[in-house]
């Protein structure tokens, strides 16, 4: 077993774990409901509507994407960040395809796809290239900026080359936290172009998506309102237990009409009532069935409140800046990439080859585990604040281990290259 829950843990993301989480799941195992419809298990899908709306309200998501009384969105728990793109990356696609067929019925479905372009950061992570190898679709990277982040001129570039070229932009991925260095696509800049262009703009912010509930952080959103589907991963930072991952459309009509079939065992009176709660999720989903993941939700929720939550994210948040001072108070290493939420991507300055060799000495003494990371060809180090129980003390060790090992590895580097 990899300590996923140490605070010595400091690779990857956090893996959100807490007491009222963990009692939720067993409570999940407990009732054993499959909830893929509201005649299935009503209090299931009821629950996941409201705890989607509560989320969506505490990090301020404009209305359209709630489901409320009479909302044409609505939020639903999928298993991960990954299902959440490839379930609109699909979405778009139904839509794109039928768009295109009314307005040039003379073109089948099969040269439609044939010329279909998906579009995300060169710095985005691979589960966005992945969704569109399952949806039998193309995707281009965009270059990413000095700040690795994608701006808009970047992308209205390599959309007028591919619309010259015959091509069909759909779908744009933009990342808010990429996973390398957490860096912010620009979405006030990305979004009036998509919209513009009939593109269907999903915003991945798994990691960084739970400190928007932080006001102080919640400019990072801004642009949210040009998307049609966003997702964070409150499993990730949210102290909820995996798997919970919380997607949003403004338009649930949109995945509903790519994904529903209705065979008579599924069918309910229920369905046509009109009620704003009942869901059939679904349709909303890869899978049929569904675990009652909202219950997790609920229970921190309640547990915690907004202002625990946030104390939560804001203490990781200052445990990364003292990590990063102690950084650069020594001017053997160097901070790669803007420190903005809980992530610091730091190396010594020398080769590629030397950092590979400080961090195959730091996970070999098995203190404390880190993972790398490239960076326009540089190898980095990453260093997460992951552990719901890390405290200052877990830092300073770190660094501490950190820097003698990077003592002994620079003598033994240094007398090699003498010798050499």
């Amino acid at each position: 077993v990899t300590h996923w829950h140490s605070p010595y843990f400091f690779a990857y993301f956090p893996a959100a774990s807490s007491f009222p989480a963990l009692l939720a799941d067993m409570l999940c195992g407990g009732i054993g409901c499959v909830g893929f419809s509201w005649a299935a298990s009503p209090a299931c899908t009821e629950l996941e509507t409201v705890m989607l709306d509560w989320l969506g309200k505490m990090i301020n998501l404009p209305q359209e994407f709630l489901a409320g009384k009479d909302g044409q969105g609505g939020g639903v728990i999928q298993g991960s960040a990954s299902e959440a793109t490839l379930i609109s990356l699909l979405a778009a696609r139904t839509k794109t395809i039928r768009r295109v067929q009314s307005e040039k019925p003379e073109l089948t479905e099969a040269e439609i796809m044939g010329r279909l372009v998906a579009y995300a950061s060169d710095q985005a992570h691979s589960s966005v290239e992945r969704a569109a190898l399952i949806g039998a679709v193309k995707i281009k990277n965009v270059p990413s900026d000095d700040t690795f982040s994608v701006c808009g001129s970047a992308l209205k570039k390599v959309l007028d080359e591919d619309k010259a070229a015959g091509l069909i932009p759909f779908f744009f991925c933009a990342t808010l936290g990429t996973t390398s260095c957490c860096s912010f696509d620009k979405l006030l800049e990305l979004g009036p172009i998509c919209n513009k262009e009939n593109i269907w703009m999903h915003i991945d912010a798994a990691y960084a998506g739970s400190a928007f509930i932080c006001p102080e952080f919640r400019h990072l959103l801004n642009g949210v309102e040009f998307a049609d589907s966003f997702n964070f991963n409150p499993h990730k930072w949210l102290l909820v237990n995996f798997d919970c991952s919380a997607m949003w459309v403004k338009k649930r009509s949109d995945l509903i009409g790519a994904f529903k079939l209705e065979p008579l065992y599924l069918q309910h009176h229920h369905q046509e009532s009109g009620c704003p709660c009942c869901f059939w999720l679904q349709h909303w989903q890869i899978p049929l069935g569904r675990r009652f993941r909202s219950l997790k939700l609920w229970f921190v929720l309640r547990l915690y409140g907004v202002t625990g939550l946030q104390e939560h994210i804001r203490k990781h948040v200052r445990l990364s800046h003292q990590f990063e001072h102690l950084v650069l108070q020594d001017e053997r290493f160097e901070i790669c990439a803007e420190v903005v939420l809980g992530l610091i991507c730091f190396r010594l300055k020398g080769s590629n080859e030397l950092n590979e060799a400080l961090l195959k000495s730091i996970n070999q003494a098995k203190k404390i585990h880190l993972v790398p990371c490239h960076l326009r060809e540089k190898f980095v180090l990453r260093f997460a604040i992951c552990s719901r129980t890390v405290e200052s003390t877990h830092i300073k060790f770190a660094w501490q281990h950190i820097s003698q090992l990077a003592t002994d590895l620079l003598k033994t580097w240094e007398q090699n290259h003498h010798q050499q």
